[in-house]
């Protein structure tokens, strides 16, 4: 009694408490966005680069803070979910074509998801006939017969074992003094390499299937305009920890792989790498991560996917509903499941190219859903008082202009160019 007496008492106590409650989608929604592609991303520039391509995670913030806030903003404002919008929006045909483009990206990208959890378990040698079978149930019961208050503990659980990475790019020692230099001055080279990770790193955050999951989770949890501060803050910490977290995953490569000399293809080649480098904690620990990583993105990937689709074409969607109450929802997060750990355990699966090609996709729809996004926020008939302002306006059709420069640059650099 005396705690929630001094709560009501002390205005900041009663703001946290607030707060608290509310944390959840912007923080989860950050933290996936270090899926196991994102860390291979970082993991390739940090050893490529060493610490050069830091300065490229300020834009890589601001183009994710400014994205889901939107996101966030809509959903406290409609009540209604992304995919809802759109269909409202822009028709069901658009959408269906959309959607269906978006599925099978997303088939791709959980695939790509459950190989980060057959690498990180290789490590420890654990055989991908065992890690990923068990991490596919593992998945399917937490989202089944959990309900969205304790998902959402365990996915906030999952980014915080992220910052092992932090401890990871500790103990490999790097030059903090190179590091500062290198985060607040660009260092530009002019050859196509390079140019193509600075545009990974800058295009891995911020892909299609987040900006669903964000709204969704935003309904899931039935915030209000009331609320929207808080969730503001719930998305610059999400925004923050995935940069956090980019930082020491390039770091930690570009300590001990750079200065050796030695460069990887994935980021399980990196935990690898790091054993007789930095010691085989550091390399465990790399490890780790990209296991939670991947686990945590293949939960929430085939769970965006199903609210994005069930929204679009009215289905009931929600983890806090019965199976009997949203059949299709629960019936579309298992088929994508079971195809995404199926295409795994296949001997000699092509992976790359399942990689190369869902993120062409990705490429292909992320203009079209940023588009989408900025119409439907200047609606005033959909967002009443809560439309962009003029600065909200230029930041938010510049960041689209600019991702879509990117997509397209990575597109044709990957089907073009090869």
């Amino acid at each position: 009694m005396n705690f929630f007496r001094r709560l009501k008492d002390n205005p900041a106590l009663r703001q946290l408490a607030i707060f608290l409650s509310i944390l959840g989608p912007g923080i989860v929604t950050g933290s996936v966005d270090n899926d196991a592609g994102g860390i291979t991303t970082y993991s390739v520039a940090g050893a490529l680069y060493g610490y050069k391509l830091l300065w490229t995670l300020i834009p890589s913030f601001i183009a994710l803070l400014t994205i889901q806030e939107m996101n966030a903003r809509m959903g406290v404002v409609t009540g209604k979910g992304l995919a809802d919008l759109i269909r409202e929006s822009f028709g069901v045909r658009i959408t269906f074509y959309m959607f269906i483009f978006l599925l099978i990206a997303d088939v791709g990208n959980t695939a790509t998801e459950f190989a980060g959890v057959a690498g990180s378990m290789n490590i420890f040698g654990v055989s991908k006939y065992i890690s990923v079978p068990l991490a596919a149930v593992a998945v399917w019961v937490l989202v089944l017969k959990g309900n969205y208050k304790f998902a959402e503990r365990v996915f906030l659980l999952f980014s915080v074992f992220l910052l092992s990475y932090v401890v990871s790019a500790v103990l490999a020692g790097p030059d903090w003094k190179v590091i500062g230099t290198a985060v607040i001055t660009p260092t530009i080279q002019f050859d196509k390499e390079y140019i193509f990770t600075v545009l990974g790193i800058i295009g891995t955050t911020v892909a299609p299937w987040m900006q669903f999951y964000m709204q969704s989770a935003v309904i899931e949890k039935k915030l209000k305009v009331s609320d929207y501060k808080y969730t503001l803050w719930d998305v610059v910490l999400g925004c923050i920890a995935t940069v956090v977290v980019a930082f020491f995953i390039i770091v930690a490569c570009a300590a001990t792989l750079h200065v050796n000399g030695i460069k990887i293809n994935e980021a399980a080649d990196a935990a690898m790498a790091l054993k007789p480098l930095a010691g085989a904690l550091a390399g465990q620990l790399f490890a780790f991560g990209l296991f939670i990583a991947s686990i945590f993105s293949a939960a929430i990937l085939p769970l965006a996917t199903a609210y994005y689709v069930c929204e679009a074409f009215g289905f009931e969607a929600g983890i806090d509903k019965k199976f009997s109450e949203a059949p299709q929802f629960y019936f579309l997060f298992t088929i994508i499941i079971l195809i995404g750990a199926g295409i795994i355990l296949i001997p000699g699966a092509p992976l790359i190219a399942i990689t190369i090609w869902t993120q062409v996709v990705n490429a292909i729809l992320l203009p079209v859903v940023l588009i989408c996004m900025m119409v439907i926020i200047n609606n005033k008939e959909i967002m009443e008082d809560y439309t962009n302002n003029r600065l909200q306006n230029v930041i938010g059709w510049a960041t689209t202009a600019i991702l879509i420069v990117l997509s397209a640059f990575l597109l044709f650099s990957g089907v073009v160019l090869g």
